[in-house]
């Protein structure tokens, strides 16, 4: 682990200075952090919601909330209210550990991702030097919950969602622990604040902060992104929560507060990974005038918000467009697609990185490596979709029963 973080050490320095201990004010010092980024955290998803329902009816001619506060701005929280206000029912079969952890477990995976995310230069919980695998390890904690919750509840459409956590969630968790690994290969590092500062471009002495390694890596990054819509089980994706086929999902037996922290961690999951997302390959807080003295902490605060926010309503673009697939078809697109395409570039970027050429050269037979697995993939998809044919639900063709018919007597209702 790395040192202090700026934002830290002021704090630390000034509760020394009025004659606190080192440790006591080091703990008052996280606590704060602490107390701020859950508080962050938690009432961001009000926004969030907000956000989800004013981007998807504006794709589908709807307006969306418009009433209640400016734009709509508190129906997020006269449903919070009302859900607080709802009563808490248990099944009496329940098993009451398992039942009762998962929604805190799911809320608790989700809120500590937030420690390691550079909201701006200096100013993060903590910058691990393992960040990475603490994002990888930690982010499991919300398919354990679902799983509790599924088991727990006993209920067979909860426990069969709990199931397709397991198949869905660890099946696409491993092309995105791979695309956030050639990250690490070309920086060397799995510090987010190091990535972060990697992705600088000084040219005359000036960081434009547009050295995005989106750019060198767009295969990548857009099978993190594709990963990122199975991890947050956002459409179309979404067959955790399949009403047609599991009610409700693996929290049909939540109600009231129970029910709305699952509703809390779906939406901030979302937002952390769109958040992870501008991190890896869109710089972070990296922009044009980050290295000034004053302006540039609060221009690359701002740098950081619009990429997570825009990434976040790309998501919801894809959520309000695309339909539900089927679960075969997901799992072949994880398994047949996504992870050796991801194996493919790690391949092809250890051997590069290892070649005695320039950075410029490397960089650009990475580039090259990623455009050739875009159009790989793009080729497999288009002959996958040519080759399908459309199935029917019907169990025989109703021309099969043409001569078949005997003609009814007179009067005969039956």
């Amino acid at each position: 682990m790395q040192g202090s973080t700026a934002w830290s050490d002021g704090i630390v320095g000034l509760l020394t200075g009025l004659g606190l201990p080192e440790m006591l004010a080091l703990g008052i010092a996280y606590g704060i952090g602490a107390f701020i980024l859950v508080n962050f955290g938690m009432i961001s998803a009000l926004l969030l919601i907000w956000i989800t329902r004013k981007a998807i009816s504006r794709m589908q001619d709807r307006i969306g909330p418009n009433r209640l506060g400016p734009y709509g701005l508190f129906q997020t929280v006269a449903d919070a209210v009302k859900l607080i206000s709802k009563e808490i029912i248990t099944p009496s079969q329940s098993d009451f550990l398992a039942y009762n952890a998962a929604p805190i477990l799911s809320v608790f995976g989700v809120l500590i991702l937030l420690a390691v995310v550079p909201f701006a230069p200096g100013l993060i919980g903590m910058d691990l030097n393992i960040g990475v695998l603490f994002v990888v390890a930690l982010g499991s904690i919300g398919v354990m919950a679902a799983l509790m919750a599924g088991w727990g509840s006993n209920n067979k459409y909860a426990l069969l969602a709990g199931f397709r956590v397991v198949a869905q969630l660890l099946s696409y968790e491993i092309p995105m622990v791979l695309s956030m690994l050639t990250v690490v290969l070309v920086t060397g590092t799995m510090s987010f604040g190091r990535i972060t500062e990697f992705q600088s471009l000084t040219i005359g002495g000036f960081n434009l902060g547009i050295g995005w390694l989106g750019i060198m890596m767009p295969a990548a990054m857009l099978i993190f992104f594709i990963s990122s819509l199975a991890e947050a089980e956002l459409t179309p994706f979404d067959l955790l929560e399949a009403e047609s086929e599991l009610i409700a999902g693996f929290h049909i037996e939540y109600s009231g507060m129970k029910f709305a922290m699952f509703f809390l961690a779906q939406f901030v999951n979302a937002w952390v990974l769109s958040a992870l997302m501008a991190i890896l390959f869109l710089g972070g807080w990296q922009g044009p005038g980050v290295g000034l003295p004053l302006i540039g902490p609060i221009l690359g605060f701002g740098y950081f918000f619009i990429k997570a926010y825009a990434v976040y309503v790309l998501q919801q673009w894809v959520r309000g467009t695309f339909p539900r697939i089927r679960i075969d078809q997901m799992m072949y697109f994880a398994w047949k697609v996504l992870v050796p395409a991801t194996v493919a570039l790690i391949v092809v970027q250890a051997i590069a990185q290892k070649l005695p050429f320039p950075n410029p050269v490397i960089y650009a037979i990475i580039f090259l490596a990623n455009i050739g697995v875009i159009w790989v993939v793009a080729t497999v998809l288009q002959r996958y979709i040519k080759s399908a044919t459309m199935g029917t639900k019907r169990s025989f063709e109703p021309t099969s029963l043409i001569g078949s018919m005997q003609k009814a007597d007179t009067y005969a209702m039956y």
